[in-house]
């Protein structure tokens, strides 16, 4: 089992008005440079569907010229090299949003984005002391953690009225470390962001590569009942299924989903990795359920900052801070921007979603409305028979 190094705490202290709009303009060039996804030789436009944190500028070139760089260039080429000799070896399953998945090392991932960023990652990614990672099973609460997180640890940098998460969807403001190791090269250049850097993934927790488990990073992992996220799981794939390949049925993903066939599955194998590497590592791994959040998020989101180092001061309190953190976050206010309504994110040439799909309905117990009775007993019983004896627990029949 792997041991984490002593705990860090980042605190980021307040500045003046002088000091902080210097500061603001340094951070979001830096941003901007690293994380806009434009490749050397590309046109710099910008595409009127997709906004982003990170606008377009004249660093968002990245220069390849010296030798460093040619060799991570042939590094990276031998990792895709062996990737590609790996992928055609593996069992394979039928896909959701692709044609099939592929089974790497205990849980079925998507052989073009998901391995291939997996590998990238562990033979190229160097965390550090004072990273943040979000990562979760899809479709858990991942889009809500994000804005969250990025509001809660950035919130003496902005202010709410003028907010970064009022033009950009929470994916623009916080990337998924796969996707973007995946289109953008070299991987390097993530080293010159600014800290705390903010990365999200669906990795399994016995996947992650040492680099991250061994680094001082700390880590947040959020779960939810998974009636709900088969039926969130079901609708959000079946609006990314190409139009060649038929509607997914939710009979058949609900097969799927029991047999542990479905992205980054077995959905109960991974909650429980990282469960029980939360109950080793308390200090590293805060544990959340989107139940008891969507509940109580005033209690949550003050744990969050404490986890962080950045504890929520008696003058933020009075001041309303948390409350504006929860309703800029909400669900009812995020599903209403502009941004979320008719723009896209683009994670790669061939993955492009509409920020509206990421804002269904944001509920508990909407399985009720898709589910049989049959079915809700046999999710139930594969639950409790995979969660016996770990101390995790679900209210299954939990609804609001």
């Amino acid at each position: 089992m792997a041991t984490f190094l002593p705990s860090q705490r980042y605190h980021f202290p307040k500045t003046s008005h002088g000091e902080k709009e210097e500061d603001d303009h340094n951070y979001l060039q830096t941003l901007t440079s690293q994380l806009c996804g434009i490749y050397e030789g590309q046109e710099n436009k910008e595409d009127e569907h997709q906004g982003s944190v990170f606008p377009p500028s004249e660093q968002c070139h990245l220069s390849e010229t010296n030798i460093e760089n040619e060799d991570e260039d042939e590094d990276y080429r031998k990792t895709i090299e062996n990737y590609e000799e790996i992928v055609k070896t593996l069992p394979k399953g039928k896909g959701w949003m692709t044609d099939h998945l592929v089974h790497y090392k205990g849980f079925w991932l998507t052989p073009f984005g998901a391995l291939k960023g997996l590998m990238l990652i562990r033979e190229h990614f160097k965390a550090k002391p004072g990273d943040i990672f979000l990562t979760t099973f899809p479709k858990s609460g991942t889009t809500w953690l994000k804005a969250l997180i990025f509001a809660t640890v950035n919130r003496t940098r902005y202010d709410f009225s003028t907010h970064p998460l009022l033009k950009n969807c929470p994916h623009d403001c916080f990337p998924f470390l796969d996707a973007y190791i995946n289109e953008n090269q070299p991987i390097s250049n993530l080293d010159t962001l600014p800290s705390p850097r903010l990365f999200a993934t669906h990795i399994p927790y016995p996947l992650l590569p040492t680099s991250m488990i061994y680094s001082g990073s700390c880590f947040v992992y959020i779960c939810r009942n998974p009636k709900d996220v088969l039926v969130s799981k079901w609708v959000f794939m079946n609006k990314l299924r190409p139009k060649e390949l038929p509607p997914l049925s939710l009979e058949e993903a609900f097969e799927l989903f029991c047999e542990g066939i479905s992205h980054y599955g077995p959905y109960w194998e991974h909650v429980l990795g990282f469960w029980k590497a939360s109950l080793e590592y308390p200090d590293k791994i805060l544990f959340l359920r989107y139940e008891e959040m969507k509940k109580e998020p005033l209690v949550y989101l003050k744990r969050l900052a404490e986890f962080f180092g950045q504890p929520f001061s008696p003058e933020e309190e009075s001041e309303g801070v948390i409350h504006e953190i929860i309703r800029l976050c909400s669900f009812e206010n995020l599903s209403s921007l502009e941004v979320n309504k008719t723009k896209v994110k683009r994670f790669n040439n061939q993955l492009v979603i509409e920020n509206r799909d990421f804002f269904r309905k944001g509920k508990v117990g909407d399985w009720q409305n898709h589910l049989t009775s049959e079915m809700i007993e046999r999710l139930d019983q594969i639950t409790e028979e995979k969660l016996h004896g770990t101390g995790l627990t679900f209210n299954l029949s939990e609804h609001y």
